[in-house]
């Protein structure tokens, strides 16, 4: 996390319009903008978000583009600007939506960020995994479990979002303390769960010398361990990832994943309101690193108890 100073009401014009609604005690209206509603991993931040609404007693409203789509996501933002009391982001791109959250600030409403960063933006916190950082840990856990040496594919749902441009980045740089260990390739899965699972097929009947698979995201990671699984390669292809969907608890339990780094995105959605309602009720703010929660065979049954 870069250095970051708290974030104050007092410091910040708000807009007349929840100036009034803050002083006659309405209900706050918060809008969670997530950069694909259609994936795997946006129900668990959906949850999160839900929760801040009951809890904190606010509406919270869940929205985003189907698919990652920039102009989709910063059209339907600038429908909300007269709605909106408050605005949490993960952006689909850094450099696509850094002017919309800055152009929202300057209309009087708080922006905060969540799940991906938007530091080329005026935000006002973000709440989150440093993902450079979580790419490190998935790199350098890749390496341990190879005993540092072999090939890597490193795999994604989509190369180009700035999410993913991050941790591969830190991923290559936790891999580069294993000068055994040969980067082979990124290959860009797409969303489709069918697609995911076929390139990795594709990918691995074309180049059967690759020894481990780094997936940077939820939805790549089971369908490396169950291409393993179904093709008699579990131990023998190392498989690393990221979140804790059902299927890839089910794939760490049973040895076919070796690793798989949480991202806690229930709690994510539910810091995403917090921050903005904290900030509107006069509360300073400061960024918040979720965590980076690593689990193997040894610990995984924690999660299958939950």
């Amino acid at each position: 996390m870069s250095a970051h100073a708290e974030q104050k009401l007092a410091d910040f014009k708000l807009a007349d319009r929840i100036k009034a609604k803050l002083d006659a005690g309405q209900k706050l209206d918060i809008y969670v903008s997530f950069h694909d509603v259609s994936n795997e991993f946006a129900p668990f931040i959906k949850a999160g978000v839900e929760r801040g609404g009951k809890e904190l007693d606010v509406n919270a409203n869940f929205v985003g583009p189907v698919g990652s789509d920039a102009d989709g996501q910063i059209s339907e933002i600038e429908t909300l600007m007269g709605k909106m009391d408050g605005l949490a982001i993960s952006s689909v791109s850094t450099d696509a939506l850094a002017p919309v959250i800055d152009r929202v600030l300057a209309a009087g409403i708080p922006v905060v960020t969540y799940n991906t960063d938007n530091p080329d933006s005026k935000r006002l916190a973000f709440a989150g995994q440093d993902l450079v950082q979580s790419g490190v840990e998935a790199g350098k856990l890749m390496g341990k479990v190879l005993d540092g040496k072999g090939k890597v594919m490193i795999t994604t749902i989509d190369a180009a979002a700035q999410w993913s441009l991050d941790r591969e980045k830190g991923a290559r740089e936790g891999l580069k303390e294993f000068p055994g260990i040969e980067v082979v390739s990124t290959l860009n899965t797409g969303t489709d769960p069918q697609k995911i699972y076929s390139s990795i097929e594709n990918a691995m009947l074309g180049d059967p010398s690759i020894t481990g698979i780094l997936s940077l995201e939820c939805c790549s990671t089971p369908a490396a361990g169950e291409w393993a699984a179904r093709n008699g390669q579990t131990g023998k292809l190392k498989i690393v990832g990221f979140d804790l969907l059902d299927q890839t608890v089910d794939l760490v339990s049973n040895g076919n994943i070796q690793a798989t780094i949480d991202q806690a995105p229930e709690k994510q959605g539910f810091a995403a309101v917090d921050l903005l309602v904290k900030f509107l009720r006069g509360a300073p703010i400061d960024n918040l690193d979720t965590g980076v929660g690593v689990y193997t065979q040894e610990n995984i049954a924690e999660i299958a108890k939950k």
